[in-house]
């Protein structure tokens, strides 16, 4: 039994990870205007967030088709795969792991597994490395999905944004709603959990930010954790300071978050993907 894994853009792993796991990885559309972006390829997270407050109309984003993932899961069958896990971002976000299951149906060549997440970012990157690394010391496919079923429940991802501004524009929020929140400072907290997003809203920077580490300091003991952001490298240094007492020693990976999400949220938000062990 060759086991092979495959993800999609937002998943927002390191390059050095994906390479060294032999991770495939389906990139979606990241649309401005009349100009069509392969996320990640066609155009960089910081090039994206360079550009986001200038762009003439709103991005939006779209999946791939169903063919293009039934063309990564033949091609890995044809490398010897016996079995493909296809790990997405979660349905309640995207459309990605319902067109994965259409391309599942339609492959004969391996047998796929597609999951849903539950998570966005390096919530549904770390199940993706998980499921690699345990791909990679020879468990088979149901200990693989049964140790990822534990890990999803204990994923944790949350985020301070710093303005409303992207959530009205791409029509995630009531413009009026918006309007005022904008005027009171209002700064919202979006959560991610076991496939339910929620949010909280709080008032000025410094307070979303030490909200964020109270719901760091609430998960408990971390076996995992991680920095993300949408190109806000002075945002994370501030949030690194104020949650130094809980964050594990050494280097902790910090990543941009894909613009797929990005384009919603906007610049300037920061908080943390988090595993809470067991």
């Amino acid at each position: 039994m060759t086991i092979r894994i495959v993800t999609d853009s937002t998943c927002d792993l390191p390059a050095s990870t994906i390479e060294n796991y032999g991770i495939k990885v389906l990139p979606l559309y990241i649309n401005v205007g009349e100009q069509e972006f392969l996320d990640g390829i066609d155009i960089t997270k910081e090039e994206f967030y360079e550009k986001l407050p200038d762009f003439p109309v709103n991005p939006t984003t779209a999946v791939p088709s169903p063919l293009k993932f039934k063309a990564i899961y033949d091609a890995l069958a044809e490398e010897g795969a016996t079995d493909v896990i296809s790990i997405h971002i979660s349905e309640a976000l995207s459309a990605m792991v319902n067109v994965a299951r259409a391309a599942a149906q339609e492959t004969v060549s391996a047998v796929i597994h597609v999951i849903d997440g539950h998570q966005l970012s390096l919530g549904t990157g770390f199940l993706v490395e998980k499921a690699a690394e345990l791909a990679a010391s020879g468990l088979k496919v149901k200990e693989i999905l049964d140790e990822l079923n534990s890990q999803m429940k204990r994923s944790h991802v949350f985020a301070a944004l710093d303005t409303l501004e992207f959530l009205k524009r791409s029509g995630r929020m009531n413009r009026w709603v918006s309007n005022i929140g904008s005027l009171l400072q209002i700064k919202p907290i979006l959560t991610m959990h076991d496939g339910l997003p929620g949010n909280e809203k709080v008032r000025t920077r410094e307070k979303a930010l030490r909200r964020v580490v109270e719901m760091l300091e609430a998960v408990g003991k971390i076996e995992r954790v991680a920095l993300v952001h949408t190109h806000a490298p002075e945002r994370i240094a501030d949030l690194r300071r104020m949650a130094a007492h809980l964050l594990p020693a050494g280097d902790i990976l910090t990543e941009d978050i894909t613009p797929v999400i990005g384009a919603h949220i906007g610049p300037g938000a920061a908080g943390f993907a988090v595993i809470a062990a067991e």
